[in-house]
């Protein structure tokens, strides 16, 4: 049996630590936003090798730094898979409503009907 630990990552901020600018800023990246709402969408916890991201594996530790850095995942290590898991309690309690409501958002805008692109 593989045992949990958070020993190897070391600069979750606690939940007092996290603010609006922090989470706006992780959140600006729509990347990022893909890895939070499939998190959203899980039942379980996910390991950084198994988001359906395109980008490189560099660019990807980053933007779960990102994340992890503004208190909007926590990760851990089972064996030598590092799990995600997205925090939904601290951040309800810090800015409620906030994550259901940008998941709740679509992706890329939808125009209007008859909309003329370059004319205002």
């Amino acid at each position: 049996m593989q045992i949990a630990t958070e020993e190897r990552v070391t600069d979750h901020i606690e939940v007092d630590e996290i603010t609006a600018q922090g989470l706006l800023d992780a959140l600006v990246d729509p990347v990022r936003r893909s890895i939070v709402r499939q998190l959203f969408a899980s039942d379980t916890d996910i390991a950084c090798g198994h988001f359906d991201i395109n980008v490189s594996r560099s660019t990807g530790t980053h933007h779960f730094k990102v994340l992890r850095q503004a208190g909007v995942i926590r990760q851990y290590y089972v064996g030598t898979s590092k799990m995600n898991t997205l925090r939904r309690a601290d951040l309800e309690s810090v800015a409620p409503g906030l994550i259901e409501a940008i998941m709740a958002m679509p992706e890329t805008a939808r125009r209007p009907a008859g909309a003329d692109s370059g004319r205002h």
